[in-house]
């Protein structure tokens, strides 16, 4: 190897480290009190932050309600409470009021939230959850990109193209037959949005 090649392969390890945030495991104990189920049809639920000004993706996060349990998995995201418990970026207990606590600590005057829900078969949906829980830890900026490497596993989700883009994302998903979508507006200001994690 030469030195160019060995400055080279320090300088990318290095920039990776940079870029994963420190792992994040929850205690077994705190996991199975937070467990939540949620009585809804199983379905996974794309969300997709998206800049009002820029009309750019800037954050995608998946919700998987499987008969076991209900999750997020929000790949290099920065949200967090105290009451749904995280495990490399997999939030367990995450009930209805978690659910609102999430999209509104997003949705904000600067932002708004395209979220995306599609019905899957229970096994379907339990397999997209042990894959989460397998995913992460997972480096800023692989949001989008880690969700679809996920999706593209699945038995018919194989067509599915990761892409670091959340929009580029969220635009494929809603080719899927059956989605149903949403968009979530707020006035709030960004300062306003730590309420949303405590």
């Amino acid at each position: 190897m030469t030195q160019i090649s060995r400055i080279l392969v320090v300088a990318v390890l290095a920039l990776l480290a940079a870029c994963t945030k420190p792992a994040v495991w929850a205690p077994e104990e705190d996991v199975i009190a937070a467990r939540y189920q949620h009585p809804g049809p199983t379905e996974i639920v794309l969300f997709n932050v998206i800049s009002n000004d820029r009309d750019r993706g800037e954050h995608a996060a998946l919700m998987i309600n499987a008969p076991s349990q209900r999750v997020l998995f929000d790949p290099a995201g920065t949200w967090t409470h105290p009451e749904s418990p995280e495990r490399h970026d997999v939030h367990f207990g995450f009930n209805e009021q978690q659910l609102y606590r999430y999209t509104y600590y997003h949705a904000r005057r600067t932002h708004r939230v395209r979220i995306q829900h599609l019905q899957v078969a229970p096994e379907t949906a339990e397999y997209i959850l042990r894959l989460a829980e397998q995913a992460g830890p997972v480096p800023d900026a692989y949001c989008a990109k880690s969700i679809g490497e996920i999706l593209e596993q699945v038995p018919g989700f194989e067509w599915i193209n990761p892409t670091f883009s959340p929009n580029a994302l969220s635009d494929q998903f809603a080719t899927i037959p059956g989605v149903v979508e949403e968009v979530v507006y707020s006035d709030a200001e960004p300062t306003e949005r730590q309420q949303y994690t405590q």
